[in-house]
This record gives C-alpha cells, sequence and structure tokens, in this order.
C-alpha cells in the first residue's frame, strides 16, 4: 500500500508540473508539485528515488507534449517523453540521498537545474522544452529572469516547493531542526521578485515594429503543399499594412517581421518569388525579415531569415543553427524509419553559423528561429553581440490547435525579462506578438487567423546581469548539489568501514 500511495503521489506531481504550463497561468502547481515529489522520495533508496522520479517524469511529459504527434503518430511523441523523463528520475535518486540534511531544499534545487541542464543539451543536441522557467511567465518570479535568467527560475521553484516539503515535515513532527532553513527557502525567492520587480531601466529610444501572420491554407504536415498560397497570404496582408498606413489609420513602421516558413518558395530560384517579396517590401517602404527556405545545390536545404530591402532586395540572413531532430534533419535514420512512416518526411536541413544577428533598416535584431528561442545560448549570444530587439518567426501550423505555440509564447516571454529586450513573435498561423521588455504582451493575435500587430517598442543597449552571466548562472546553480553528494558518499565510505 505505501508503494501504490507513493506512486500515485509521484503521478500527481507530474500532473501537477504539466498543469503550471500554458496556456493555463496556473503557475503556483509547480512548487505544489515539486513538495509532494519531495515528500514522496523522502527515506526512499537511490533506486527507488529514480523509479518514482520516472513516474512524475511521464505524467509531466506526457501530456506536455501530444503536440509532437500531432500528424505523426504517438509513436514519436510517447518516445520523446519517456527520453526525457529520465531527466526526472535522474533528479528523483539524487532528492532520495540527500534529502534528510538540513540544507536539503539547496541541493534538492540544485539537482533541478542540473538535470534540466543535461536534457536541455543530450541527445541530439538537447531538447529544453518543458523546462519550469518555461511554465512561469504569469508567475510571480518572472522578474528575476533578468538576474539569474531561464535556470534560476527553475531553481527558485524547486527551492520553494522543497521547502514547503521541509515545513510540511516539521509541522508533522517529523523534524525539530532546520524549520528556519526552510522558510527562507520558500520566502526568499519571492522576496527577490518583489526586490526585483520595484526596479526598472529605462530605454534609450523607441522604433516601431510590424509583425504579420498570413495564415495557411490547410493544417497538417502538407500545410505548405500550397506554396504560393502561403506566400501570397503574406504579401497580402503587408500590402494591406501599407493602405493601412496610407490612409494613416496605422503609423509607418521601421521594420516588419514575416514568420518561419513565410515563403517555402525559394527566391533565389524562382524569381516570381522573389518579385511578390519585393513587391511588398516596395509597398511597405521598409525593409522586411523574410521567413524562407533555400535549397542547395547538394540537396540540403537552409531555414533562413533574409533581410529583403524595398531598394536593394536580398541582404543579410540568418540561417537557423539549432536544428530539430526527426523534424528538419533525421539521425538514426534507418531505426527511426522502421518506427514510423512518417520519418521519411523529415528535412534534410543544414545548421547555420554566426551569433543570430542582423541589421533590419538600422537596428540589429536578434533572430531565435522557433525551435531556437528554447536554447539560453543561442538567444544570450545574440545580444551579447548587440541585439536591441528579438525576434522570433516561427511556424506553428505543423501542430495544429494544440498547446505548442502558447508554450513558445510563455518562452519568449521570459527571453524579454531575461534579456530586458522586446520580443517580436511572428508565427505562420499564430500566435503572434508583440511582448515588451517587462514580459508583458502588448499585443498578439489569435489563432489561424490572418492579422497583423502594429506597435513602438523600446530598443535597449543595456545588458542584464542574466546576459552577462550567461551559462555561469546555470553553472553555478548545478554545481551547489555536489557538496550534499560528496557527504553522502562519505557516509556511505565510512559505513561500509564500521
Amino acid at each position: 500500500m505505501a508503494v501504490v500511495a507513493r506512486s500515485v503521489g509521484s503521478i500527481g506531481a507530474g500532473t501537477l508540473l504539466f498543469l503550471s504550463f500554458p496556456p493555463r497561468t496556473t503557475w503556483f502547481l509547480a512548487p505544489v508539485g515539486l513538495a509532494i515529489l519531495t515528500l514522496v522520495l523522502q527515506g526512499r533508496s537511490l533506486r527507488a528515488g529514480f523509479g518514482y522520479g520516472y513516474l512524475a517524469g511521464l505524467a509531466f511529459f506526457v501530456p506536455l507534449l501530444p503536440w509532437v504527434g500531432t500528424y505523426v503518430g504517438a509513436v514519436p511523441w510517447l518516445a520523446l517523453a519517456a527520453i526525457e523523463a529520465t531527466s526526472v528520475a535522474a533528479f528523483g535518486a539524487v532528492v532520495a540521498v540527500v534529502n534528510r540534511f538540513p540544507i536539503a531544499p539547496l541541493w534538492i534545487a540544485s539537482a533541478w537545474v542540473a538535470t534540466e541542464a543535461v536534457r536541455s543539451r543530450v541527445p541530439f543536441g538537447g531538447f529544453p522544452w518543458g523546462r519550469l522557467a518555461f511554465g512561469q511567465a504569469d508567475g510571480p518570479l518572472l522578474p528575476v529572469a533578468g538576474i539569474i535568467g531561464a535556470p534560476g527560475i527553475s531553481f527558485a521553484i524547486v527551492l520553494m516547493g522543497a521547502g514547503i516539503a521541509g515545513l510540511l515535515q516539521c509541522l508533522r513532527g517529523r523534524r525539530s531542526r532546520a524549520s528556519a532553513g526552510h522558510l527562507i527557502a520558500v520566502a526568499a525567492p519571492a522576496l527577490l521578485a518583489v526586490i526585483v520587480s520595484s526596479s526598472t531601466v529605462p530605454a534609450q529610444s523607441s522604433t516601431t515594429v510590424a509583425v504579420i501572420q498570413g495564415n495557411v491554407p490547410r493544417l497538417g504536415l502538407d500545410f505548405n503543399a500550397q506554396r504560393r498560397a502561403v506566400l501570397d497570404n503574406h504579401v497580402a496582408q503587408t500590402e494591406q499594412l501599407a493602405t493601412e498606413v496610407s490612409a494613416g489609420r496605422a503609423p509607418q513602421p521601421q521594420l516588419v517581421i514575416w514568420p518561419e516558413n513565410a515563403s517555402d518558395l525559394d527566391p533565389f530560384r524562382n524569381p516570381d518569388a522573389a518579385d511578390r517579396i519585393h513587391d511588398a517590401a516596395r509597398r511597405v517602404g521598409v525593409p522586411i525579415l523574410v521567413g524562407t527556405v533555400l535549397q542547395q545545390g547538394d540537396g540540403t536545404t537552409l531555414n533562413s531569415a533574409i533581410v529583403w530591402d524595398p531598394v536593394e532586395g536580398p541582404g543579410q540572413q540568418h540561417v537557423k543553427r539549432q536544428l530539430v531532430p526527426f523534424g528538419e534533419y533525421l539521425p538514426l535514420r534507418g531505426i527511426v524509419t522502421a518506427l514510423s512512416s512518417y520519418a521519411d518526411q523529415a528535412g534534410n536541413f543544414v545548421a547555420g553559423t554566426g551569433n543570430g544577428v542582423v541589421d533590419l533598416n538600422g537596428v540589429p535584431i536578434a533572430v531565435a528561429t522557433c525551435y531556437e528561442v528554447a536554447f539560453d545560448d543561442l538567444v544570450a549570444e545574440s545580444v551579447q553581440s548587440g541585439a536591441q530587439l528579438i525576434t522570433v518567426p516561427t511556424n506553428n501550423a505543423t501542430f495544429g490547435r494544440t498547446d505548442m505555440t502558447y508554450q513558445q509564447l510563455a518562452m519568449s516571454r521570459i527571453r524579454a525579462v531575461e534579456h530586458g529586450r522586446s520580443v517580436l513573435v511572428a508565427a505562420t498561423s499564430g500566435v503572434s506578438a508583440i511582448i515588451e521588455p517587462d514580459g508583458s504582451v502588448q499585443q498578439q493575435t489569435a489563432i489561424f487567423t490572418a492579422d497583423m500587430l502594429v506597435g513602438a517598442v523600446p530598443l535597449r543597449t543595456d545588458m542584464t546581469l542574466a546576459t552577462r552571466f550567461g551559462a555561469g548562472v546555470e553553472i553555478f546553480l548545478s554545481l551547489l548539489v555536489v557538496p550534499g553528494l560528496l557527504i553522502v558518499i562519505r557516509r556511505k565510505i565510512s559505513g561500509k568501514r564500521t
């Protein structure tokens, strides 16, 4: 019965973590879920901790990631969830052995950051989706992202959860010491958030931007079978913007952002596509950042965002640096093809290089194409290289009406605060948004509608502490668990000698 109860508790904890993520705004369920999981792991062995952690991981990732299998079936979705759940299993194993010490909340929070760091990098370049920080865009801890970044928010959430668990144990009489430490673990993150939220940094200047959402003719993996229709949709919305500006119903933007895959017709190989893009740029009178796919002579392709000037035509470009495994390229092709008939539809894209910054009408902007916004180092490098705005051109049409687009919007809001920059999310089918540096959403579109957003946003050249420290915060927080593990090992060795 005890095993059953702990198993139910683990599954409940993972479910609460899932429920803390967008499109829901129940961010407060995350520390509650971590508190439950910490209590479940109290006094367990290393092996039991791994098992209960894995159950929690499955309960978290299985409902979080169904968008992966929207049009390709359940096998890729469930396989990915099973792999990602191992990170929570590893966390459970660590918690089981350090949970009995007075400063355990600190080590527990560190263990979570460490396991998130690993799964954000391996295998196949990592999969950061589902990091606890990405569920906190509507929570009170959002302001601390500017100091300790996304890893710091994850750390704070787990610290609070472990502190709550410790306080509950004290109340039940199982612990007579360290209640003050647990209280600090719960209160410190909230206090830091209050202090940080009271400070603001004025913008040096501002600019007017436009985000175009052209929509797509159909859902599913073949959304772009009518590639010309997708391009025409974005051209039409841009021309409508030009009309609104001419009539005085909209301000003149300094720059225009199109989404990823706005033109899957290579404009360098299709003159008619190039003409349509150039006509749109000429009509609106300012450069457009155009998401397009470029065909290489060796059969590979590039996921590119090109600066298209109304006079000079195509110029600087960003080539997506972090490709989606099993989507934009296919590792382990033989094995994966045997598992799913959809595997052969994976692309043959080649990753780009550089710092992710392009100049758009005099404004240096960071380009984080779709999946790239989930990776700390890519966005940080762009801002460190001088970007004053962050753009997230994305194509969510392949995931239908799932939670994916709202989860990505939340990531973009975290990045805005983390780096003190406005973020422009341009999606083919939604949700597109203009996000302020404080993470608030100035404007956003509905999903699967043709629309445009026009607004003034601040430009910033200063760097937040999170930007300056970069990966250093994550490394520091991850290493805090090492002393706890060393103490456990030393005690094990001493126990064997006696």
